[in-house]
């Protein structure tokens, strides 16, 4: 008898795990997909956020990093901030906005609903993600990438932990953006002749 209930009680609260599990991964498509569209609604103004030195930098790229699949102009913003402010701070300000802004792809992964497994591009970086982890996730951050929201997607189907992916993110994304950056301050001392 006592065993009976026992067995009822663990799979009612399976049952509602399973229901609080799946109403959570609905909320993080949601949200995904409304900061989406809310950035690109909003992608002719991005480049205002300039005015605010920084942390406008930083905002600019965690908005544009924020979208899945839809081109914002995140890394144009800090090739032109990179020779108007100190490039490094520039890649430090970019890369970290960058980096939380990836986190919209690993939500959207982690929650399951995934629409881009099945796709070619997915079915070829996600082996990747699977065999490297987040050194995966880093080098394929570090450079300019149109498929790293893929590789976000599959760092959150693969359940790599949170934390290291956005370690490795955020180094990579310090890299690319740093890299932007000083390539803009070096294109204004080339353009004038400083």
């Amino acid at each position: 008898m006592k065993e009976e209930l026992r067995d009822t009680q663990s799979k009612s609260i399976s049952s509602g795990e399973k229901t609080r599990t799946a109403i959570l991964r609905v909320i993080a498509v949601l949200v995904v997909i409304a900061i989406s569209v809310y950035v690109f609604s909003i992608r002719e103004h991005v480049e205002e956020f300039a005015a605010f030195g920084y942390p406008g930098i930083f905002l600019i790229a965690l908005l544009a990093n924020a979208t899945i699949f839809l081109p914002a102009p995140g890394v144009a913003v800090v090739f032109a901030m990179g020779s108007v402010f100190h490039p490094l701070g520039v890649g430090l300000a970019a890369g970290t906005g960058g980096a939380l802004g990836e986190l919209s792809g690993y939500i959207a992964g982690f929650s399951g609903q995934a629409v881009v497994e099945n796709t070619t591009a997915f079915a070829r970086i996600q082996p990747w993600v699977q065999r490297w982890g987040a050194l995966a996730v880093l080098a394929l951050s570090a450079v300019p990438n149109p498929f790293f929201d893929l590789a976000g997607i599959a760092a959150g189907i693969l359940k790599i932990p949170l934390w290291k992916f956005l370690l490795a993110c955020w180094i990579g994304q310090l890299i690319k953006m740093t890299a932007f950056a000083y390539a803009g301050s070096a294109s204004l001392d080339w353009m004038f002749g400083e």
